[in-house]
């Protein structure tokens, strides 16, 4: 069983520093057992990262969709499993008011790094936690999990402009906030690719070679689980450099990302 000085010893192993701005996608099922589970995994980040910040998606984008516009961020539970399920209602961390992507920041500067999320009118814009990452040269953990769940090259979709990623036919949610108050969200578009019978994200994993070819990402482990290290800058830089590059949709089917095109 894994104890928080296992996970201490995981985190300074992968190159993780104690002021990182960090956020993962975890299985925790991949891992194996860990002391207190999800909350013994937390705890152990919130602490290790004491001069920084984690952020745990939360996201809700199957629950809060046309069918059902609504988020409670003190109810809505998320769609993506065990961790952030426990994340989302725990009082030391601060939950986002983005709609269909919130995320829970823990550390000194929770409140202000996740304030204006409910203004966002898409999943991942310019300006939203997740794609302020970049500016702020922020950390991934895939734990256990690849590329398909990594939420961040959403926000590289975005900031890059990259055709028919976001549904042309935008709806309202009403967001109720941290005290019980409803507003109203921008006309919001969710995520949406006319050319693909899938969400892009599955074939984000074309993009694999190429991250590791610029050095982008990097391997790690916790306990039986496989984890990729993730620089966010170096994620965009490279992505910015393919789509340059590129004369077609390269997240339509799963295909290696030519290596003229990133070389």
């Amino acid at each position: 069983m894994l104890n928080k000085d296992d996970l201490f010893g995981f985190l300074k192993e992968a190159g993780i520093k104690h002021d990182d701005k960090l956020t993962i996608h975890c299985s925790l099922r991949s891992i194996g057992k860990i002391y207190k589970g999800a909350d013994g995994l937390i705890d152990a980040f919130i602490e290790y990262l004491k001069d920084g910040l984690f952020l745990v998606p939360t996201h809700t984008w199957d629950k809060v969709c046309k069918a059902t516009p609504c988020y409670d961020v003190r109810s809505t539970v998320p769609d993506i499993g065990k961790l952030a399920e426990v994340a989302a209602f725990r009082k030391d961390g601060v939950r986002s008011l983005h709609p269909t992507h919130s995320m829970v920041a823990f550390g000194k500067e929770a409140e202000s790094f996740v304030k204006g999320e409910e203004k966002c009118a898409s999943p991942a814009p310019v300006g939203s936690c997740i794609s302020r990452l970049y500016e702020e040269g922020g950390k991934v953990l895939l734990i256990g999990v690849g590329h398909e769940r990594n939420t961040f090259l959403h926000s590289v979709d975005e900031r890059l402009n990259i055709p028919d990623r976001l549904n042309p036919d935008p709806f309202v949610i009403t967001i109720i906030n941290h005290e019980g108050k409803q507003m109203k969200s921008p006309p919001f578009h969710s995520h949406f690719t006319a050319a693909s019978d899938c969400c892009v994200s599955e074939y984000y994993p074309n993009y694999k070679e190429a991250l590791e070819y610029k050095g982008a990402v990097a391997y790690s482990k916790l306990g039986n689980a496989m984890v990729y290290v993730c620089d966010c800058i170096k994620m965009t830089d490279t992505l910015k450099t393919i789509w340059e590059r590129a004369d077609r949709d390269l997240c339509l089917s799963a295909e290696p990302i030519p290596k003229e095109l990133y070389e």
